[in-house]
């Protein structure tokens, strides 16, 4: 069973170049699944349909939500579909399972004037200022992920060209820039950054104050200030930004396309979530205003 496990995982890692969270969540899934079915006494190639519909049944029973119920399947499914290219089973027993109907939550956005408070909060006045505003500028400029954000280098951007180059699964995008963004990175590029690194030979785009490499949590913790520092009471993540960079696209007039090529979404129905974001917004926006709504 290890060792089937342990093919799931290099095939996630290296094949589908999944994300760390995404790795660690889907063997997190199977890793109970597979502790489920020993209890059992079914091993891994052995699981029959029933067994995983039980599975689910049980997750249910003991108060899990509907999205962990789904994840749990898919991650299943995902497990299964790895063992039959690896020729260790020939069907898949999770094919066909019923999942827990989740409702999917519309992503929760920031209005136009919200984007600009929290833009303007950090202060030029020293190092980590400007590298927080090139930071937040970049985030919202693009919607990246914070995951690659973090993991940008020096030579992703091209600032005369006013694009960014944006590496992830494998894949290369290019991202426009905006004006104020091209600015606020050139300053940090050229003024700021060379007095925060400890070497010339550091590649990271954006560094801690002890010189080295952004890392995730940091960086969410200078969201969390700013978001307390702008007293913006919605729920701010790096993620945030990523949706409002998309909805606000949209609801300017960029097509679907193009969002979904700029977000690196594999899949258009991921983007089309923003589609449903506007629609309720014009149906709020009907409701209050119509007098006969």
């Amino acid at each position: 069973m290890s060792e089937l496990l342990s093919v799931y995982e290099d095939f996630l890692k290296i094949e589908k170049q999944a994300s760390a969270n995404t790795v660690s969540s889907y063997l997190r899934d199977v890793h109970q699944f597979a502790a489920a079915m020993d209890g059992k006494g079914v091993t891994l190639i052995q699981v029959m349909p029933r067994d995983v519909e039980e599975y689910a049944n049980s997750l249910v029973k003991r108060g899990k939500s509907p999205s962990t119920v789904t994840r749990s399947v898919a991650s299943i499914k995902s497990l299964y579909s790895c063992l039959i290219r690896k020729g260790y089973v020939d069907q898949n027993p999770a094919k066909g399972v019923s999942s827990a109907k989740v409702e999917r939550k519309l992503p929760q956005v920031l209005t136009g004037k919200e984007v600009e408070l929290f833009l303007e909060q950090p202060e030029c006045t020293d190092l980590k200022g400007y590298r927080d505003r090139a930071m937040l500028e970049l985030l919202y400029a693009t919607g990246i992920r914070v995951s690659e954000l973090i993991n940008l280098d020096v030579d992703d951007l091209n600032l005369p060209g006013g694009v960014l180059k944006c590496f992830s699964k494998g894949k290369e995008r290019v991202i426009p820039l905006y004006p104020t963004a091209i600015r606020a990175l050139s300053e940090y590029i050229t003024d700021i950054r060379p007095q925060l690194v400890d070497s010339v030979d550091e590649a990271a785009l954006f560094v801690n104050m002890n010189g080295e490499r952004m890392s995730r949590q940091g960086f969410w913790k200078l969201i969390k200030h700013y978001q307390d520092k702008a007293g913006i009471q919605k729920d701010i993540t790096p993620h945030t930004l990523r949706h409002s960079f998309a909805a606000h696209l949209l609801e300017n007039g960029a097509d679907l396309r193009s969002i979904q090529e700029m977000l690196g979404h594999a899949d258009i129905s991921s983007t089309q979530i923003y589609s449903r974001l506007i629609n309720q917004k014009i149906k709020d926006v009907y409701k209050k205003a119509h007098p006969r709504a």
